[in-house]
């Protein structure tokens, strides 16, 4: 009970604290609406949550990218946030948020930021479930847990490359990865570089869609050669890494179970 508390108390000083920053904005650029006929202009008041869906990730990113011009700092810090506050909690949607990243800070300064806020944020939710939630985890996923535990003991002379196969092709969520490391006793060190590298595909492709999205202002302009070149060039940069580690993983790494353990649980 005394870990829920402290953990509840932790959520909600960063809820707090995420929710000063959303409402107190500095004063910026505004964003005119245009007015019709006989009606004055109107200044479009700023809104910021998260993006649930490909329209509002475009409203977010064109409000941030203008917000940006006169407050770097301010956008910076109010991102770094918020992403932050998703991954340290384990609150699915970090694929939103890496698009948005790509969108306000382009495709290079974008996946940098994607890729060290989401090792970052994994590890302080990593150290978050050492701390308060080992027992919590063990006991609502005991089935999941001991899967995991015995995969790990099995592959435990190539425990790395093991967990960039398991970031590579997620037959477990990365957030239940997150939570379940202090479990499994895998050491801070490897839990941090497996992150860092492992997710960097995906990051990549979240990252540049997010960019490719962004300046894209009609429907004939997912089907131009350049976009098309772009989107294809994004799937062969993603699939390399990950056939590298899958003919590593069949050669050298135990798995074997893992998807079926998945299928029969969507089956229940």
């Amino acid at each position: 009970m005394r870990s829920l508390a402290g953990l509840g108390a932790l959520v909600a000083a960063a809820s707090f604290f995420l929710y000063l920053l959303s409402t107190h904005l500095p004063p910026g650029t505004k964003r005119l609406q245009p007015a019709s006929e006989g009606e004055e202009e109107t200044v479009e008041e700023y809104s910021l949550k998260f993006p649930s869906d490909l329209d509002s990730l475009r409203e977010l990113a064109e409000m941030l990218k203008l917000y940006k011009r006169e407050h770097y700092s301010y956008v910076l810090l109010l991102f770094c946030s918020a992403y932050l506050y998703k991954q340290s909690f384990a609150i699915p949607g970090s694929s939103f948020l890496n698009m948005l990243a790509g969108a306000i800070f382009g495709p290079w300064e974008g996946l940098v930021l994607a890729c060290l806020l989401t090792t970052v944020g994994s590890t302080f939710c990593f150290l978050l479930s050492s701390a308060f939630g080992k027992q919590h985890v063990v006991h609502f996923f005991p089935d999941k847990v001991a899967l995991l535990q015995r995969k790990v003991e099995e592959n435990r002379s190539s425990l790395f490359f093991f967990l960039l196969f398991l970031r590579f092709f997620p037959m477990t969520p990365n957030w239940f990865l997150n939570i379940t490391c202090p479990v499994l006793n895998i050491p801070m060190p490897i839990f941090f570089f497996s992150v860092l590298i492992g997710l960097i595909p995906y990051n990549f492709i979240c990252v540049r869609t997010g960019s490719i999205l962004s300046e894209i202002s009609s429907l004939d302009d997912i089907f131009s050669w350049a976009t098309l070149a772009q989107l294809l060039a994004i799937a062969l940069m993603a699939l390399l890494p990950g056939a590298v580690i899958k003919r590593y993983g069949e050669a050298h790494l135990r798995v074997d179970g893992m998807d079926r353990e998945d299928q029969i649980r969507k089956e229940r």
